[in-house]
């Protein structure tokens, strides 16, 4: 008894003195997931492939224009063990994007209203056969050539932001079941070139209280579900409804991907806790998503 106590102390201390020496430090394990689209240091993804995060939703390109990941670098940051998301547009168009100008002077007149929130930022015609062409088939077949795991769509909230006068004869109902069939046309189309390619939307998740767009989506991403950039609580009339429609789409074995702005430690401190509360994946970051922030525990 004696012998095997002394060879238990010794154990303890050998692993001691290798976790003290330098360099070996114990890795903190992955958490959450990590949102940048913009401030890549050095224009690499070393910094948040030593992240501990198990997902990272990164834009497609460096440097938001043509400056495109490449299939090497997208596989370096899969070798630290994240699920890679690639980000883009699917209901607007920003202009400083390399395919911003065929869309623009494209003769179906693709181009709708600015977004004030956004400027320079316009929404689309996102239901017409030459956006398909032009702006949403390219970028996946972009993201599957370099490998991405997956795609984060931003703005399928468009349906509600479109201006109706642009729009004569379509009500919202309708706008939205247009954004339902190019999310659901997007993952058929990608995870038939790839099996278990993954498809997360951002936002609206009321969308998916149509059935078809659930079982197209492998989980979804949500914006200021707790605090609005920066530091504001979630406090408006939309905003429990927005929380009960991002828990149904949990109950139903979807993975939540919540991103809210604070830089409060107390409000990072109760957005920390709401998520593990809630079953969601969070991270909570700086509004121009241009750094890494510290994960959840």
């Amino acid at each position: 008894m004696a012998d095997r106590r002394f060879r238990v102390l010794l154990a303890v201390f050998l692993l001691t003195l290798v976790s003290a020496a330098p360099g070996c430090a114990p890795t903190a394990p992955a958490a959450g997931f990590v949102y940048q689209l913009q401030g890549y240091r050095d224009g690499r993804l070393d910094a948040l492939a030593a992240a501990p995060f198990r997902s990272a939703v990164i834009d497609l390109a460096r440097d938001g224009a043509d400056s495109y990941f490449t299939a090497a670098e997208i596989a370096r940051l899969e070798e630290s063990g994240k699920i890679v998301l690639g980000y883009f547009e699917i209901g607007s168009v920003e202009s400083f994007r390399p395919d911003f100008p065929a869309i623009r002077d494209d003769p179906a007149g693709l181009l709708l209203n600015e977004w004030p929130e956004w400027p320079g930022e316009r929404f689309v015609r996102y239901w017409d056969p030459r956006w398909w062409e032009l702006g949403v088939k390219p970028r996946v077949d972009r993201a599957l050539a370099a490998g991405f795991d997956g795609v984060y769509l931003d703005t399928p909230l468009a349906y509600e932001q479109i201006d109706p006068g642009l729009v004569p004869g379509v009500d919202r109902d309708e706008l939205g079941r247009r954004m339902i069939d190019l999310v659901v046309r997007i993952s058929a189309y990608a995870k038939a070139a790839r099996p278990g390619f993954r498809v997360y939307p951002q936002n609206s998740p009321e969308l998916a209280a149509d059935s078809g767009y659930l079982a197209a989506i492998d989980g979804i991403g949500v914006e200021e579900l707790f605090f609005q950039a920066t530091d504001r609580r979630c406090e408006q009339e939309y905003c429990a409804p927005n929380l009960a429609a991002t828990r149904e789409v949990r109950k139903a074995g979807k993975t939540v991907l919540a991103v809210d702005y604070a830089q409060a430690p107390e409000n990072v401190a109760e957005a920390c806790r709401r998520y593990r509360e809630e079953g969601f994946e969070g991270y909570v970051a700086a509004r121009p998503l241009d750094r890494i922030g510290a994960p959840c525990r």
